[in-house]
């Protein structure tokens, strides 16, 4: 008996570092392949539209009746993501995928420390900028990352705080419900902008192979991982365990992409994890907030 006690507690723990390790695979895979033929515009229409189309067919969403306001707080949460995806892939045009995804984070950890108004919550706050102030361009020579893959990431990490607020909105809502009709809205927002990018070429049996391949691995199993894991850990648990994602980024793009990163890089990385673990480890959840508000939704969808 306790040695299955032992074996189902290490499931969410592997369920999380299973999504957040496909994730950060799907990621590399089309930043090496889908970049160079089809931009990042082009790579993030079919990322998302595949996304969409495969878990449209999963949970079938047609099924439930929805209420006008339902409606509209899924365009506004799938609206977001959409942005949300796009402002990432358009970063890690020019910044490395680990500082990318730590940039991004900070939205996340804005929501979840401006929802408490402890002192305590200081404490990440101090540790997230001086993360951010080690990673960002503020300075002569501070940093060598590119100012305009900054910014994008940082629309990104604006975009991912608006889909979790939005997020909240649909909490009452079945899961696979809200998150395939949220990417079927993101789906519509991106394609228009990966079409006039890429035209044609997002037709070519490449792109659309290369594309559902990312789309399953960097969405389709992930969701399904984390799914496991929510069912069997309290949110703040959660929260804890998907804070490795910058730093899993960094490991996985250094071995994939030969991203080298600077000590002082590793460093900011690190601060950014330490204040995400330190905020989710001392968040109050109110008892009838949704398991999925806040970042327990968030890592799966975003890129």
């Amino acid at each position: 008996m306790s040695s299955s006690l032992r074996t189902s507690a290490f499931i969410p723990l592997l369920a999380i570092f299973g999504s957040v390790t496909f994730l950060g695979l799907g990621t590399s895979w089309a930043k090496h392949t889908l970049f160079p033929l089809v931009g990042a515009q082009g790579t993030t229409a079919v990322r998302v539209g595949f996304s969409a189309l495969l878990l449209l067919l999963l949970w079938r969403p047609w099924r439930w009746r929805l209420t006008r306001a339902d409606l509209r707080a899924i365009a506004c949460y799938g609206a977001a993501l959409g942005g949300m995806n796009l402002m990432f892939y358009l970063s890690l045009q020019t910044l490395p995928f680990g500082v990318a995804v730590a940039i991004e984070f900070s939205g996340p950890l804005a929501v979840a420390v401006l929802s408490s108004r402890r002192a305590l919550d200081f404490v990440w706050v101090l540790l997230a900028v001086a993360g951010l102030g080690l990673l960002l361009p503020l300075g002569h020579d501070v940093s060598t990352l590119d100012p305009l893959g900054v910014a994008y990431s940082l629309v990104a990490a604006v975009c991912w705080a608006t889909y979790i607020l939005f997020g909240k909105r649909v909490g009452h809502l079945h899961a696979g419900l809200s998150v395939s009709l949220g990417l079927t809205v993101a789906a519509l927002v991106v394609l228009p902008v990966g079409l006039a990018h890429s035209g044609m070429a997002l037709l070519s049996w490449q792109v659309l192979a290369v594309g559902l391949g990312v789309a399953a691995i960097s969405s389709a199993v992930p969701i399904s991982l984390e799914m496991v894991a929510l069912k069997r850990l309290p949110p703040q648990a959660f929260g804890i365990m998907i804070s490795m994602e910058p730093a899993v980024a960094a490991v996985l793009a250094l071995g994939l992409l030969d991203e080298r990163l600077s000590v002082m890089q590793w460093l900011a990385i690190g601060l950014i994890v330490m204040a995400s673990v330190g905020c989710a480890a001392t968040a109050r959840t109110a008892p009838q907030e949704s398991r999925r508000s806040g970042a327990a939704s968030a890592p799966t969808l975003a890129p």
